[in-house]
């Protein structure tokens, strides 16, 4: 069967979703039409085609064991120096992106692996571009904000072409979205 390469991502819903693709491809990254607005929950990770029913049944896991939470994005950072990405932060939603991506990556799963840097949840808006238009980006929405509730993850495959393509949604165990004041996001996800 060969190997495919996947990713684990929370996708950024519309209107946000399209609105930051957009952007993001204004600002000249040639990536942009051809990945989903997410936050990375699994970087793109290279797997036998056979092992995909092992990890849809870890993911599934995971998800029911998950609960809904409050996301909410505002401002940008960026990783340069050490990586050339302007992103949109997280500033609500981001421990339980952190204890999702634990969960899939678990040495005891399929597709456990280390990451090349410590992660960070975040939505990229520029990548590997021009100096000027990634200060452009990281200045031009310094303002925005959305937010939403995160009610799964979802399984994607990277085409030949380079484009992303969803494979399987996964919903969370329960579909109430806890409280967003007073109740950590850890404790709504393993509560």
């Amino acid at each position: 069967m060969g190997t495919v390469t996947i990713g684990v991502s929370i996708a950024v819903p519309e209107p946000h979703g399209s609105k930051l693709q957009q952007l993001r491809a204004g600002f000249g990254d040639a990536a942009a039409h051809g990945i989903p607005t997410h936050v990375t929950l699994l970087p793109p990770t290279e797997v036998d085609a056979a092992a995909l029913p092992a990890i849809e049944a870890h993911l599934a896991e995971v998800a029911s064991a998950g609960r809904p939470f409050p996301m909410r994005l505002d401002g940008t950072g960026t990783f340069r120096p050490l990586s050339p990405v302007v992103y949109v932060r997280v500033v609500e939603g981001a421990e339980a992106c952190t204890w999702l991506q634990k969960q899939v990556r678990d040495a005891s799963g399929p597709v456990a692996r280390e990451l090349q840097f410590p992660y960070h949840p975040h939505v990229t808006v520029a990548h590997g571009i021009e100096e000027a238009a990634m200060d452009r980006a990281f200045e031009e929405l310094a303002g925005y904000g959305a937010e939403w509730p995160c009610t799964g993850f979802a399984l994607y495959e990277q085409g030949a072409d380079g484009v992303w393509r969803k494979l399987r949604e996964f919903p969370f165990g329960s579909a109430v979205v806890p409280p967003q004041a007073g109740c950590p996001e850890h404790d709504s996800l393993t509560s």
